[in-house]
């Protein structure tokens, strides 16, 4: 008998009592009838869970590989590079790496004491390279419509000057003409913008009822300006005195400063003072690493912008070289999207409601399509640059009281007595917008700007957000000139023509007979 004949042989005694122990084979047959029942199962349960079994276990397996081809690769390098620390590419790199970690150093303060700087790190650079493809890849996701709209850039056709150094910068003008002009402002745009932005939606009604010209221009760079590597502030007040001199500008002009643009405003008041005769901000930015800003203040500023802004700004910073990568993969790959998606920006209720408006949208497709025009990053990382780096003046510098020499005994007068003190700088009228749900420009900043420039004039716009107030709003832009000019007037009409030109013209000459008598 093999055990294929009885297979209850093979089992043996399984101490399982049995109900009638006079007959072995109903025993037997018994035993082999639950045997039967439990085996019946398991094949089942091994050809449900069969799958996911081998799936598990190639994984594992795979993983097994992975982590042994791992460690026999550091092996064989290990080995090949014991001997390679004095070669001439060891030392290079060991140089490079010396350089770069001692750049990095400061970074180290964030770091727990117990922990390794260098393994820490190379986690961090990990999850940060994750991050990125996880906002690059949301980022493409949001909006996968709008994606498809192509920017259309129009030929050429601004006014260019040259300037004393030989660039070329464009400009347009409107409201009235140079001879009518009662008042003249001056409009640096912000980023991602160009001379087409100005004061958007601004009526040629409004200007010529209060005899304005409004002039604006490209930043070097954008638009049909031509670049200008290396640029800082100072030579920004330089090409705004340019420009008003090139386009015969006598009197004092106004500057007005929106957004970013607030940043070249600020460089008039503080480099050329005298040619300016007020200033109007809207929601103006600041240095956020200004040393005079204190942490809350700071802290402020950045908890009202959204992450990837604050990426940028870091890069700015730190790592201005990515810039253009990101910049590519945005504004500058042809594609056309909406602003708060390419400037990383979180808006309020009102500027919603303003960018999903197709006027706001046919504006912004011009602007920014003038703005990319010559296709190059490297003006757009200057501007980033500049908004994050020392500006080479702060904001204090703008008033300031005039430091007297004084002797022992005047400086024991003066503290009991309250004269006053002389200010210097930019001394006209500043006026400064600020809307208080604006979550672009904190409304923090517009205090920090009171703080350190006395004489300025904050407007608090409640419920206002960063574009609502300034951009196509009629009502608020009489507001604002109603603000810095008072009644309109009119401009001022050409003068009659003199009495030399009248006398020259034609004249009918008669002949009185000597016979007529003059009565």
């Amino acid at each position: 008998m093999t055990w294929h004949e009885d297979p209850a042989t093979l089992a043996g005694d399984t101490s399982v009592g049995l109900p009638s122990v006079g007959g072995h084979a109903p025993a037997a047959a018994n035993a082999a009838a639950p045997g039967a029942g439990w085996y019946g199962e398991e094949e089942e349960e091994r050809v449900e869970e069969g799958w996911a079994q081998q799936a598990k276990g190639f994984a594992e397996s795979t993983a097994e590989m992975l982590r042994e081809l791992g460690r026999g690769v550091w092996d064989v390098a290990a080995q090949s590079l014991s001997g390679a620390e004095d070669s001439e590419l060891a030392r290079r790199l060991r140089k490079r790496a010396a350089t770069t970690g001692k750049r990095l150093s400061f970074m180290n303060e964030y770091l727990p004491e117990e922990r390794d700087p260098t393994r820490c790190w190379l986690i961090v650079a990990a999850v940060a390279f994750v991050t990125l493809l996880v906002l690059g890849v949301g980022g493409s996701n949001e909006t996968p419509v709008e994606l498809t709209k192509r920017l259309v850039i129009s030929p050429p056709n601004a006014n260019r000057i040259q300037l004393p150094d030989g660039r070329h910068l464009a400009y347009e003008e409107r409201g009235v003409s140079a001879k009518r002009a009662r008042v003249t402002l001056i409009a640096p745009h912000s980023f991602l913008s160009s001379r087409l932005a100005g004061i958007p939606g601004i009526s040629a009604s409004l200007l010529e009822e209060f005899g304005a010209r409004l002039v604006t221009y490209d930043l070097p760079g954008f638009g049909e300006s031509d670049p200008h590597p290396g640029r800082n502030l100072n030579s920004s007040a330089l090409d705004m005195l340019h420009l008003a001199n090139a386009l015969d500008i006598v009197d004092k002009f106004w500057v007005v400063g929106y957004s970013g643009g607030g940043m070249h405003a600020w460089s008039a008041l503080r480099y050329i003072p005298d040619r300016v005769a007020g200033a109007a901000m809207f929601a103006p930015m600041a240095n956020p690493y200004d040393s005079k800003m204190t942490k809350d203040e700071r802290d402020k500023t950045w908890h009202s912008w959204s992450t990837k802004r604050k990426l940028m700004h870091i890069l700015a910073r730190r790592l201005p070289s990515l810039l253009p990568f990101f910049y590519r993969q945005s504004f500058l790959s042809g594609k056309q999207v909406q602003p708060e998606s390419w400037l990383s920006l979180s808006l309020g209720k009102k500027d919603k409601s303003l960018l999903e408006g197709s006027v706001f949208n046919a504006f912004w497709e011009r602007n920014v399509a003038e703005s990319v025009r010559q296709g190059n990053a490297l003006p757009f990382v200057e501007e980033a640059v500049l908004q994050v780096s020392d500006w080479g003046f702060s904001l204090s510098d703008i008033q300031m009281q005039k430091k007297e020499d004084r002797g022992f005994f005047e400086l024991i007068k003066s503290l009991f007595s309250q004269a006053e003190r002389e200010w210097v700088g930019f001394l006209g009228p500043i006026h400064i917008w600020q809307g208080m749900d604006d979550r672009v420009v904190s409304p923090v900043v517009a205090e920090f700007v009171r703080r350190m420039v006395p004489g300025a004039t904050v407007h608090k716009l409640l419920d206002e957000g960063h574009f609502s107030y300034f951009c196509f709003c009629d009502e608020c832009h009489r507001q604002v000139f109603s603000t810095l000019f008072g009644i309109p007037q009119g401009p001022i009409y050409p003068p009659p023509q003199p009495s030399d030109e009248v006398a020259s013209e034609p004249t009918e000459e008669t002949t009185v007979p000597d016979n007529v008598t003059e009565h």
